[in-house]
Parts: C-alpha cells; sequence; structure tokens
C-alpha cells in the first residue's frame, strides 16, 4: 500500500482518484466526518459494507446527496454522536 509522508506548516489540497474497491471507499467516506465543507466523492462502489457505511454517517448527521449510482457528496456540518448510544443504533449490530 502507497504511503504519504507530510511536514508541517503547509496546507494540504488535493485529489485522490480511488480505485473504486471497498477498503478505499469505506475509509475516504469515513474522512468526510472530519470536515464541515461539502466533500464530493466518485467511483463508490454499490455494495453492502459501503451502503451500510453511508446510511450510518447519514444517521450521525451528515448530509448525504446520491449523484448517481456511484457519485456522492457529503457534508458534514452537525454531527449527532449520541446516535451512537440509542437503541436504533445498538439494533443495527
Amino acid at each position: 500500500m502507497a504511503s504519504f509522508k507530510i511536514k508541517g506548516g503547509t496546507k494540504l489540497k488535493g485529489e485522490l482518484i480511488p480505485q473504486g474497491a471497498k477498503n478505499e471507499a469505506l475509509q475516504i467516506i469515513c474522512a468526510v466526518l472530519l470536515t464541515p465543507e461539502e466533500v464530493r466523492i466518485n467511483n463508490i462502489p454499490d455494495i453492502l459494507d459501503v451502503n451500510n457505511l453511508i446510511h450510518l454517517i447519514e444517521k450521525l448527521g451528515v448530509k448525504v446527496n446520491k449523484l448517481n449510482d456511484s457519485d456522492y457528496t457529503f457534508k458534514a456540518e452537525n454531527i449527532n454522536l449520541d446516535y451512537l448510544k440509542t437503541e436504533e443504533f445498538k439494533k443495527q449490530g
């Protein structure tokens, strides 16, 4: 797996083109929780694990907009971590 070495003091900006594989998609989708800005992700595979994660972050308060079969936008302005303590969440396990 490739890695990046980041030295401090410089603002990060750029694009990453994932392969459309499940493991990469899961990690990238989780990263939308790190910013309140809208994030667009393309080439998301339509598989159960990925769809379950998208549903979970939506329940956490992330605004999810499906643009087409594999492209989404996410906006994590108001995350509600208390959802993780609800009976609804516990029943999903």
